[in-house]
């Protein structure tokens, strides 16, 4: 079975705006270039339409023998309090069960840069969000974990 094997996270207080968790599938924290089944490890971000910090970074090991099933138990976990997850690939059914645990997989072209997603992301954010991120912003206002997202938001 696949298992988080090293899990990193950022402690101590933040003057920042409590934002939005963003994950990317990255074997170096630079650029998006694993696919979600097999990628190794994930960095997620706290993202506001004003900046942006490194929250957490995970390392996954037992990866090469597993069901793809098996594999994607440890990163939903993982990704759970995330919106989204950006990959330059995901199948199936790994689409289904994120998007059943409310994380948008969002595939682009391979070693496309992390902080040029985070900067398109905070456009959008101040710009009006897609249907999608509209949705999941609504979904962590309602669970009270985005209330500075409150005016950002075009309806």
């Amino acid at each position: 079975m696949t298992q988080l094997t090293r899990r990193f996270s950022v402690v101590g207080s933040r003057d920042e705006a409590i934002g939005l968790k963003i994950a990317f599938a990255t074997d170096d924290g630079e650029f998006v270039n694993q696919h979600f089944g097999s990628s190794r490890s994930f960095v997620i971000y706290n993202i506001t339409p004003e900046g942006s910090h490194i929250e957490s970074i995970a390392e996954f090991g037992g990866i090469e023998d597993n069901p793809v099933d098996d594999k994607l138990i440890a990163k939903l976990e993982f990704l759970q309090n995330c919106i989204a997850v950006y990959c330059r690939a995901c199948g199936a059914s790994a689409i289904r069960q994120l998007l059943e645990a409310q994380v948008q997989p969002l595939k682009v072209v391979e070693d496309t840069p992390i902080k040029a997603l985070i900067k398109a992301f905070q456009r959008e954010l101040q710009e009006g969000p897609s249907s999608w991120l509209a949705r999941a912003i609504d979904r962590q206002k309602t669970m009270g974990d985005c209330s500075s997202m409150e005016g950002h938001q075009d309806t």
